[in-house]
């Protein structure tokens, strides 16, 4: 009888533990699967093969014939002369972007119109010369108050293409708020070029160029001129305004030029 009920003890006690403990043995084959994983060998990859056959047949292709070669070459020489002439153009040519700050010109003869020229640099082509009908002397004098605002407005087109602000032809000009008469938009011509090449290399300041910095039938008089830098700010395609720096504002004058289309 003892016996007998030590043998179902320990019957009872190997079931419990293999109750408790069954785990142990998934545990280990699912190591053991992985290990098995580890250590087979992986399949090729379809990509990689994909990869090693275009590179073999690339290689095993014929060499480009000698004409065609040619042509690929005249057709990348065309390519780039044609984006040579277009950055020439745009760095000698109409401008196309000016910029946040400017090179600012006004000059005349003393009893001449007063001329207004924003430049990119001041090596570049004017993107915008201006004539107005206001004798220099006038805005001479506007000047002596210290402050001057010059307002040029335009006229919006009834109908499109929309032209560039800066590229409007006429303009009503007004300084200080009263009327001064019209602005034409003027092509940078010889006289106009030789004045700005004669104060190139003045950032800022005003002056008198002596007679015969310019050509034409008014070439003895001498040419007033004001030059400096312009901070220039885009409110909207019909709307810019440049305003005059002035690294000394101590008795300085303060100028400023609008631009707008209405």
């Amino acid at each position: 009888m003892k016996e007998s009920m030590v043998i179902d003890r320990s019957s009872s006690q190997d079931c419990s533990s293999k109750r408790h403990f069954h785990w142990t043995k998934k545990i280990g084959s699912e190591e053991d699967e992985a290990a098995e994983d580890r250590t087979a060998p992986t399949a090729p990859d379809k990509k990689k093969t994909d990869t090693k056959k275009a590179v073999s047949s690339a290689a095993a292709a014929p060499s480009l014939s000698p004409a065609l070669k040619k042509k690929l070459q005249a057709v990348a020489v065309t390519r780039l002369r044609s984006v040579l002439v277009a950055a020439f153009r745009t760095r000698f040519g109409s401008p196309i972007g000016l910029g946040n700050r400017v090179v600012g010109t006004l000059f005349g003869n003393r009893k001449g119109h007063v001329h207004f020229a924003l430049q990119k640099d001041p090596a570049a082509p004017p993107a915008l010369l201006v004539e107005l009908t206001t004798p220099i002397s006038g805005l001479v004098k506007e000047m002596t108050s210290g402050l001057v605002r010059i307002s040029l407005e335009s006229d919006k087109a009834t109908e499109p293409p929309l032209k560039r602000l800066l590229e409007e032809p006429m303009w009503r000009a007004y300084c200080n708020g009263k009327r001064c008469g019209f602005a034409a938009r003027r092509e940078c011509g010889p006289r106009e070029w030789k004045v700005l090449k004669a104060v190139e290399m003045i950032s800022t300041g005003a002056g008198v160029l002596p007679a015969g910095s310019g050509d034409g039938p008014d070439h003895d008089e001498e040419i007033m001129y004001m030059r400096a830098k312009f901070e220039r700010i885009v409110g909207s395609r019909d709307c810019e305004a440049f305003y005059m720096m002035n690294p000394d504002r101590n008795g300085s004058p303060e100028l400023s030029v609008y631009l707008l289309r209405l």
